[in-house]
């Protein structure tokens, strides 16, 4: 049996998200903690920090991100996780919960498109003018998040397999295990470049070049709330400020398309 709870808040524990796990969970007037925590695609590591403060400053319910492969959080969903809200990198795996009626009838909805990028991280000389560049010899190595569990690594297999270049480029592969990881293995030059979403590249951070959108299916991310959520209304909060004209502007802003 899984004891999600305590698994997972040792775990945030450890990865300094719970740096105040001591203090008392306060509550709001109608009894329900005023924190949440929120399975987030690992895509969202950049954007989440201003996203969670500012509902913060709005509500006064703090935000508990944990991320991860989106197959992988929509699992552990399924095994039991003590998540509110679940927020993915695709449709697929949001709509799977909802028929397993593990989602709050009515919570689903699409709030952003991502956008895939070929990063090249700081300090390299290298370059790309075209994606088929990562072709060359230079290009030893080439990270990318697994695709049967993360969907940007499956919209870059579809790009490389359209530009008719995935049979040239599949040896140099390094998958990893999510999008978050793919950067990593790159900043630390472990690999020469990696198929990231753009919503992780910060400002000035490398170059990058982004990836056709014609050449992959649309990248819909959806959300929803965790049907066994002690906390619905807070949960709903969230989920009603992603889709608002200022959670809209934040995720444009950080590298998202609008939800359509």
């Amino acid at each position: 049996m899984f004891h999600w709870r305590r698994t997972l808040k040792i775990f945030l524990l450890i990865s300094g998200l719970l740096a105040v796990s001591g203090c008392r969970s306060e509550t709001t007037r109608d009894g329900q903690r005023s924190e949440l925590i929120v399975a987030a695609a690992a895509n969202l590591t950049e954007a989440s920090g201003e996203i969670g403060q500012r509902f913060t400053d709005k509500t006064g319910i703090r935000v508990i991100f944990t991320f991860g492969a989106t197959t992988d959080l929509a699992k552990q969903i399924e095994n039991g996780a003590p998540y509110d809200v679940y927020v993915a990198a695709d449709v697929i795996n949001v709509d799977r919960l909802e028929k397993l009626g593990l989602l709050i009838p009515g919570s689903r909805a699409i709030y952003a498109q991502g956008r895939l990028v070929v990063w090249i991280p700081p300090g390299s000389n290298l370059r790309v003018q075209r994606v088929e560049d990562i072709t060359a010899n230079e290009f030893e190595r080439i990270a990318i998040a697994k695709p049967d569990i993360a969907p940007y690594g499956q919209a870059t297999v579809e790009s490389l397999r359209a530009l008719g270049v995935w049979d040239q480029i599949e040896p140099k592969v390094v998958y990893a295990q999510n999008v978050a990881q793919a950067k990593q293995f790159a900043g630390t030059g472990n690999v020469e470049t990696a198929f990231i979403p753009l919503g992780l590249v910060k400002t000035g951070e490398g170059a990058y070049l982004e990836v056709d959108r014609n050449l992959h299916r649309p990248i819909d991310q959806a959300l929803g709330i965790v049907k066994a959520t002690p906390n619905p209304h807070p949960a709903r909060q969230f989920v009603d400020f992603m889709l608002s004209e200022e959670g809209q502007q934040i995720l444009e802003a950080r590298g998202y398309r609008r939800s359509q």
